[in-house]
Parts: structure tokens; C-alpha cells; sequence
């Protein structure tokens, strides 16, 4: 395989490892930024979504030194926020958030941001917002009682998973789908090919 520069994805999210790998890229290494996700007040869910992708690429880059293995890597973040209007939706852990995300979502229209930062062996900052309108079905009683039993929606950006059973509930949708489930292919691909990074070494034999 052909040498290339170094990628650490600043995420520990299965679903966004999973579409990177669909991509043909394989991480050298996975740093999770801890950071708060709380929305500043007022705060729009577009500036919201970029300012977090931009404060977990910062905290990964800050938490790799001279002697680390990825030192001069490039780092890729991302931040998904799920909003009705201005209203941006909790990333819920309790069942309650998640019910009340549910039934707001319900026979209604929402958009998915999804915000990427790249940083560049070159310490230059790269940032792209990516946003895709979602139209829910009316959800009945049975189907937020059940999809709350699945457990699903825990953490997940507007209370539910496109990839997994919510996708029953989504009748329309205007965009990239890989946006709602987390990471936009097509952005994140040009981004990281816009600063130099070698996308197709990985497709080599990948069959």
C-alpha cells in the first residue's frame, strides 16, 4: 500500500467510523474530544454545529504531542444538530428528552446540520456545514412507546437514528442522507482532498 499522511478522527462515534471506512479511508487513530455540547443562548443551530466541530478538532489537536504517533496528522471532527426552526434538540440520555424530541418531530418538517473541521499538517484550520431537510411521518403512541424500548435513540442528535429503526419514520428527505446519519461523504471526501489528502489510496485492492 501506498505511503500517506496520517488521519485521526476526532470522534469515537461507531456510525461516523463506519462511514469513513465506506469511504475507503481507515483513521490511524481515534482521539474523542470531551467537550460541552451545551448551546450557547440564542445560539443558532448552524453557528452551534460549527462552533462544536471546531472545539473538538482544537481539543484533539491540543491533546496530541511531539512524541505522539500522529503528530502532524490531519484531524477530523464533526458535530450533528438536529433543529426544529431555531430550536436545536437535545442529544438525549434520559427517556423523557427523548419522548419529548419524538413527538415534536412528529408530522413535521427539521433539518440535520452536520458540521465538519478539518485541521491540516499545517495547523490551518477547514470547516464546511452541511444541511439536509427531514420530513417525519405522524408518529402514533405504539410507535414512540417501541422505538423508545429499542433504546436506539440514546445520544443520538434529535432523540432517533436514520440508519437504524427510525428510518421507518422518515418520509421524505432533501439531501445527503450520510449528513443525518453523522458524516457527509461527499463534503467530507472533498474537504480532505481539497487540502492533499490522498482519498483513493485506500480503494487499491479493496474488493
Amino acid at each position: 500500500m501506498l505511503d500517506r499522511p496520517k488521519l485521526v478522527l476526532a470522534s469515537g462515534s461507531p456510525r461516523r467510523v463506519a462511514l469513513i471506512n465506506q469511504a475507503g479511508i481507515e483513521p490511524d487513530a481515534l482521539r474523542p474530544a470531551d467537550i460541552d455540547e451545551t448551546p450557547l443562548k440564542g445560539e443558532l443551530p448552524r453557528v452551534c454545529a460549527n462552533r462544536l466541530a471546531h472545539t473538538k478538532a482544537a481539543t484533539a489537536l491540543a491533546g496530541i504531542g511531539d512524541d505522539d504517533d500522529v503528530y502532524g496528522a490531519f484531524i477530523l471532527a464533526a458535530d450533528t444538530v438536529v433543529a426544529v426552526g431555531r430550536r436545536i434538540l437535545p442529544k438525549p440520555e434520559l427517556i423523557d428528552e427523548a419522548a419529548q424530541c419524538l413527538r415534536l418531530l412528529s408530522g413535521r418538517n427539521h433539518r440535520v446540520y452536520t458540521a465538519l473541521c478539518l485541521v491540516t499538517p499545517k495547523r490551518k484550520y477547514r470547516q464546511r456545514v452541511v444541511e439536509t431537510r427531514v420530513r417525519f411521518k405522524r408518529l402514533s403512541s405504539e410507535d414512540i412507546d417501541s422505538y423508545l424500548g429499542s433504546g436506539e435513540w440514546r445520544g443520538k442528535a434529535g432523540g432517533y437514528a436514520a440508519q437504524g429503526l427510525a428510518g421507518t419514520f422518515i418520509v421524505k428527505l432533501v439531501g445527503s442522507y450520510t449528513n443525518v446519519v453523522g458524516l457527509p461523504l461527499y463534503e467530507t471526501v472533498a474537504l480532505l482532498a481539497g487540502e492533499g489528502f490522498p482519498i483513493h489510496v485506500g480503494w487499491l485492492n479493496s474488493a
